[in-house]
């Protein structure tokens, strides 16, 4: 018997230090999620094209629509609570100018019961008005009872997103991206069964800023990726064949954002992309149907 533990202990630490425990990075009802076999249909701030973004209006008809996962943004309020939008500023998505005049009011700038007292549905249409800003926990409430969320840090340290996960029971059962790397590593490596991604391509590497030929995907993006604890690439359109493949063979999946044309979808999905983030999942989900698109596992 202890023979056969010290076997299987010497078998897993092989298998991990080449790199073929990748499922076992993901585990639980989000990694299972994320490793689905063929392309996942990700909607961008919720149906983004059909409702004001990262709203629980845009959340529902992402459902509705049968998108895989529902991506949000988060920034915190002036009193430490995440509250879901996209901009730093309150400005574009919300009554906030109107309501207390001057330009660039910063979300940290207004406490959450000030925050989510704003109108954030009728700058998109007039059958919107009266939408509010969500929290973080309400809207990750709304998409988890029949979903899966895909969070989006804006802002905001890696401690206080795990405690809340932690809180609410939630560190396995959703999945968090960023642009910036450092949180991705803080939060790995306080949260390890944490499914992550990091967003690229970055603006600046390795101590110095990137030209635009030097924003593709390539092997040493991915490894770097690779060694935060990261299992999700989410580029932009930036990708290729032999890129996407040097990630599937890593056992990470390739994501690319933010994809509205069918067609185009089609095509990535045809080199090796794993997920499509899309601002319409309704029309990305029929296309790919159609086409019996099927992403390659790795």
């Amino acid at each position: 018997m202890v023979k056969g533990v010290a076997l299987m202990i010497r078998v897993l630490l092989i298998a991990a230090c080449v790199g073929v425990l990748p499922v076992l990075a993901m585990a639980g009802p989000a990694g299972d999620r994320v490793m689905r076999p063929g392309p996942l249909v990700i909607a961008h701030r919720g149906f983004s094209q059909r409702a004001p973004e990262n709203t629980l209006p845009a959340f529902r008809l992402a459902l509705a629509a049968q998108a895989d996962m529902v991506e949000l943004d988060y920034h915190h309020s002036a009193d430490g609570v995440p509250v879901v939008i996209h901009d730093g500023t309150l400005d574009r998505t919300t009554d906030a100018r109107a309501r207390w005049g001057g330009e660039k009011i910063a979300v940290r700038a207004k406490t959450s019961a000030e925050i989510i007292g704003l109108d954030a549905g009728r700058w998109f249409g007039p059958k919107f008005q009266g939408v509010r800003v969500p929290t973080l926990v309400d809207a990750v409430k709304a998409i988890q009872a029949e979903g899966c969320t895909l969070i989006e840090r804006k802002a905001g340290d890696a401690a206080s997103l795990v405690a809340l996960l932690e809180k609410e029971g939630w560190t396995d059962h959703v999945v968090v991206q960023s642009f910036d790397w450092e949180f991705v590593r803080d939060a790995h490596q306080r949260s390890p069964g944490l499914v992550l991604g990091a967003l690229g391509p970055p603006k600046t590497w390795r101590g110095r800023d990137l030209h635009d030929s030097e924003k593709a995907l390539s092997a040493g993006f991915i490894a770097e990726i690779e060694e935060l604890g990261a299992r999700l690439v989410v580029w932009n359109k930036q990708v290729d064949a032999d890129a996407i493949k040097e990630a599937h063979q890593r056992g990470m999946r390739v994501w690319v954002y933010t994809i509205d044309d069918p067609a185009e979808a089609a095509q990535l999905v045809a080199l090796g992309v794993d997920g499509i983030i899309t601002n319409d999942p309704g029309s990305i989900r029929a296309k790919l149907r159609a086409a019996g698109a099927t992403a390659r596992k790795p």
